[in-house]
């Protein structure tokens, strides 16, 4: 009996170790990321345009905008670069923030030295499709590689009917609901004619919506008319141009030195990363664990959202 409980307590003190470690491994890791990054921006304080890097499936709005907010903000900063590389994402969030490029750059006024807003420019990385696309279309200048794959402006929403297998393994689900069309795209059960005619209708409006904020900056240079472009083509960033989709091309340094003479900045040409700020403290690593749980959950949630979204 003794025998047992020492091993118990030795399991337990073992687990308890490998614990401690993992955290201050954990710490450690962040921050060495931390003060690269600070190496990084201390680098760049010279910097007076600003780049702000959206990156992946674009499932919230909130870093982001903050990023957004953070360059408006800054005093030294004289242009903010959005450096895309996403294949879109869903559409409430994309919406969210398209809104906050164009107030910002629409308030930026060259002749009234006391206006906030800044002009915000688009940098195309591999990727900037749909919901991508759309975040480039709120800038007032769209700069992307030949190479770049860009377009396929449409909405989806993806549903599975797995009534059959569900039929095989002798599964069935009696939903208890309020509401009509509570369940609709369960798949447990097939969508009726009704359902998908709403389901239709509702991308209709927002492929709709897609297509209106797109024209509110790029209407006089499409060079077809915005339907035609808006049926989930995929373009290269050399097409993109030839359809007035994208302005010029070239990479992101590119753009910052155009961006810097066309402003006529004073002194040498730098970027300026703007970054959220990461702590390494016990609590922000259980803060980024549960970030990280919410957009798993975000994740599988997908199939059922209007997404304005790239190779689904």
């Amino acid at each position: 009996m003794q025998t047992k409980n020492r091993a118990v307590v030795g399991i337990l003190l073992m687990v308890f170790l490998f614990f401690v470690i993992l955290m201050v491994f954990a710490t450690f890791t962040v921050k060495v990321f931390n003060d690269e990054s600070k190496v990084f921006d201390s680098q760049n304080k010279r910097g007076q345009i600003a780049v702000i890097e959206v990156s992946g499936p674009i499932m919230q709005a909130k870093e982001t905008v903050e990023l957004l907010e953070k360059a408006e903000k800054d005093k030294s900063v004289k242009a903010i670069i959005l450096r895309i590389n996403s294949p879109g994402g869903a559409v409430g969030p994309t919406q969210e923030i398209y809104e906050e490029i164009r107030r910002i750059d629409s308030a930026y006024n060259p002749e009234d030295k006391t206006a906030s807003g800044k002009p915000i420019y688009a940098s195309f990385d591999a990727i900037a499709a749909s919901g991508g696309y759309y975040l480039g279309a709120a800038a007032r200048k769209i700069y992307a590689s030949p190479g770049t794959l860009t377009g396929s402006i449409g909405v989806i929403m993806n549903f599975t009917d797995l009534s059959k297998v569900f039929e095989y393994f002798k599964v069935k689900q009696t939903p208890v609901k309020a509401g009509k069309y509570k369940d609709i795209g369960s798949p447990h059960r097939s969508m009726t004619n009704e359902e998908s005619g709403l389901m239709n209708k509702m991308i209709q409006v927002v492929h709709k919506q897609f297509m209106r904020d797109i024209e509110a900056t790029r209407k006089e240079k499409l060079t077809k008319e915005i339907l035609e472009l808006a049926q989930g083509q995929i373009f290269s960033g050399e097409e993109a141009k030839e359809l007035g989709l994208v302005d010029e091309l070239g990479s992101l340094w590119k753009a910052g030195r155009d961006i810097h003479k066309e402003l006529n900045l004073e002194g040498e040409f730098a970027l300026k990363y703007i970054k959220k700020k990461k702590k390494s403290g016990f609590w922000d690593l259980v803060d980024n664990l549960d970030q990280a749980t919410t957009n798993i959950r975000l994740s599988t949630m997908v199939n059922y959202m209007p997404m304005l979204i790239f190779g689904k």
